[in-house]
């Protein structure tokens, strides 16, 4: 490629990237202000009998208009937490049932109970117990149902969280 062919590329993708920006410019609306549409010419009597007419550049003149002032939205009130024990909703697993139940004191998370855990089965009983205090630990340590899964215990890591949230909702934590 000559020395002027690439000149002339690199002009006209400066002139298309400059045009594309001023006209991003132009159509950009204030917050606050209604977006006015260009005017596109109709037909004329000219274009109806078969002429070609080039359409003429509209520019949309930027808002001189201040931008509304928008009041910040009231955040919403949280709930209260109030110190007692609640239970959890009862989460069904393939094992069987998991259910906990929460004790707040002074607002915050105290104690996480396991009401029931899976029971279906010898293995599934083992699991259970053997990832009930390490879920237990987490969510003391956390303060919340925003702990890791135990591996091995998947079914009754999904339930005790399940239960565990809902438990700490009721709450208001």
């Amino acid at each position: 490629m000559s020395v002027r062919g690439r000149v002339a590329g690199v002009v006209t993708s400066a002139v298309v990237l400059v045009l594309g920006w001023q006209v991003g410019q132009a159509s950009q609306v204030s917050p606050g202000t209604t977006a006015t549409a260009p005017v596109v010419p109709g037909p004329t009597a000219s274009t109806a009998a078969g002429a070609t007419a080039s359409p003429s550049p509209t520019t949309v003149p930027p808002s001189t208009a201040p931008p509304a002032a928008t009041a910040p939205a009231p955040a919403p009130a949280a709930p209260a937490v109030v110190d007692g024990t609640y239970t959890g909703v009862v989460s069904r697993t393939p094992y069987g049932p998991v259910q906990v139940a929460v004790t707040v004191t002074g607002g915050a998370l105290a104690d996480v109970t396991a009401v029931q855990l899976t029971n279906d089965g010898g293995r599934s009983v083992q699991i259970s117990n053997r990832a009930a205090p390490i879920l237990r630990q987490e969510a003391l340590a956390a303060g919340s149902a925003n702990v890791q899964m135990v591996s091995g215990a998947t079914y009754t890591s999904q339930g005790y969280l399940t239960s565990l949230q809902s438990a700490l909702d009721q709450a208001g934590l």
